[in-house]
């Protein structure tokens, strides 16, 4: 057992369907797993559509993110497997949207099969910058959290 690794888990996100964790933390670094369309909820697939799907892989992904106190744009890396490239403009269209104009690195490629018969699956290389964003907002008297000063109550300094 490593005691430098934290395995990540939430129930937000589908549990890992083989040997795996959602995502490892070292330092900094966080590793997502792929990420497939299945609703947490149900354990089945969330819809037909590419979009449909993307959007739940996405919001997978943030569940992750979300328990980690991570937003988004702390993703650095993503790598895209897509069953049919014909999707990839409609693909695009969703997973844009859930970025700011800075999107992270990106590798998308077109495989055999994905598992649970899903369209889409996505994994992330994401890095922790909460405690510098937080004392950066220290030090120019703001908070990353709210955009008040530290004593502003928000717990999040």
């Amino acid at each position: 057992m490593n005691v430098f690794v934290k395995k990540v888990q939430t129930d937000k996100a589908p549990k890992a369907i083989g040997p795996y964790s959602q995502a490892t933390k070292l330092g900094d670094f966080v590793y997502l797993s792929g990420q497939v369309p299945l609703d947490p909820e149900t354990g089945k697939l969330a819809g037909d559509s590419i979009e449909e799907q993307t959007h739940q892989v996405m919001k997978n992904i943030g569940a992750i993110l979300e328990e980690l106190g991570l937003r988004y744009d702390h993703i650095m890396k993503t790598t895209v497997f897509l069953k049919d490239l014909a999707d990839f403009q409609a693909f695009n269209e969703v997973y844009a949207g859930y970025f700011d104009d800075q999107y992270p690195a990106r590798s998308c490629i077109a495989v055999a099969d994905i598992p649970a018969g899903a369209k889409v699956e996505i994994e992330c290389l994401v890095i922790d910058t909460m405690v510098y964003e937080q004392q950066m907002a220290a030090q120019q008297g703001g908070c990353s959290s709210c955009g008040g000063g530290c004593d502003s109550g928000c717990g999040g300094c």
